[in-house]
C-alpha cells in the first residue's frame, strides 16, 4: 500500500509567497487610492513641499504597482516600494499615506518569513530619510528648504518597529493556527488509522475461526463420507451454516467500511 502523505501545512504556502491565491489586484487597487486621495488631503496643510502633480502621482502608483506580487515575490517587492517611496520623498512631494505602501510590503514580508528582508527595507528607507532631511536637502526639492528637525525621526522609527512588530504578531499566530489544523489533522488521521486496524483485527478472528470451523468439519466430513454419510451430510451442514455465518460477519466489517456511492459486491 501506498504510504499515506500528511497535507502540506497552511503556513508552507505563506512561506512559498503565494497564499495559494492570484494576484491581490482588489486590495492593492484600493490602496492606491487611499493613498493618491489620502496625500492629496496631506499636501493641503504641507506648503513647504512640491506641488503633487502628474510626476508625483506616477511615483505614487509606481509604488503600489508591486504590492499586486507582494505575496509571490515578497522580498523584491518590499526593497523595490521602499525605493520608490525614497524617490518620491527626494523629489520633495508631501510626506502622507506614501508610508502605508512601505507598510504593506514590509506586512507581507514578514508574513512570508522574511522577516530581515522587511527590517533592512524599513533601515534603508529610513537611512535614507535622514541623509535626505539633514544633509542632501540643499541639492533636492523644494528650493530653499531647510534641515528637517530632528524630532520628526522618532516618529519614523516609531513607525518602523510598530510595522515590524504587529507584521511578526500576525505571522506568529497564523503560524501557530496552521499548526492547530495540522495537529487536529494529525489526530484525526491517527484515530482512523486506529480504527482500520482495530476492524483488521476482527475480521482476521472471524475470518481465522470460520475457517478454522470448516477445515476441521471439512476433514471429518471426508473421514466419515464412506462410512457414515449421515455423519457427513452433518458435517457439510456445519460448513454451510459457518461460512454463511462467516460471510454475513464479514459483510458487517466491511459495510464500517463502505462510504457513500461505493458499491460492494457479496455472493454467497
Amino acid at each position: 500500500m501506498e504510504e499515506e502523505r500528511a497535507p502540506r501545512p497552511a503556513w508552507g504556502r505563506w512561506q512559498r509567497g503565494d497564499g495559494g491565491r492570484g494576484l491581490p489586484w482588489r486590495s492593492t487597487v484600493l490602496i492606491a487610492v487611499i493613498v493618491m486621495v489620502g496625500t492629496g488631503f496631506a499636501a493641503r496643510n504641507q506648503p513647504g513641499r512640491e506641488t503633487l502633480d502628474v510626476l508625483g502621482r506616477a511615483l505614487l502608483l509606481l509604488g503600489a504597482a508591486p504590492l499586486l506580487f507582494r505575496h509571490r515575490r515578497p522580498v523584491p517587492v518590499v526593497f523595490g516600494v521602499a525605493a520608490v517611496t525614497l524617490g518620491y520623498l527626494a523629489a520633495g512631494y508631501p510626506y502622507g499615506p506614501v508610508f502605508g505602501l512601505v507598510g504593506v510590503a514590509c506586512f507581507a514580508a514578514v508574513v512570508h518569513g522574511h522577516r530581515t528582508a522587511a527590517a533592512w527595507a524599513l533601515g534603508l528607507l529610513w537611512a535614507g530619510h535622514l541623509l535626505l532631511s539633514h544633509w542632501l536637502y540643499r541639492w533636492l526639492p523644494p528650493a530653499g528648504d531647510g534641515p528637517a528637525p530632528w524630532g520628526q525621526e522618532l516618529p519614523a522609527a516609531a513607525f518602523a518597529v510598530a510595522v515590524l512588530a504587529a507584521s511578526e504578531t500576525v505571522r506568529v499566530r497564523r503560524e501557530q493556527r496552521a499548526q492547530l489544523r495540522a495537529d487536529r489533522a494529525a489526530a484525526e488521521r491517527r484515530r482512523a488509522d486506529e480504527e482500520r486496524l482495530r476492524i483488521a483485527r476482527e475480521l482476521h478472528d472471524v475470518l481465522a475461526h470460520s475457517i478454522s470451523v470448516i477445515n476441521v468439519q471439512a476433514g471429518a466430513g471426508l473421514a466419515l463420507l464412506d462410512t457414515d454419510p449421515e455423519q457427513a451430510r452433518t458435517a457439510l451442514k456445519t460448513i454451510k451454516a459457518a461460512s454463511k455465518e462467516a460471510l454475513g460477519e464479514v459483510r458487517q466489517v466491511l459495510d464500517t467500511l463502505r462510504t457513500p456511492g461505493d458499491c460492494l459486491l457479496y455472493t454467497s
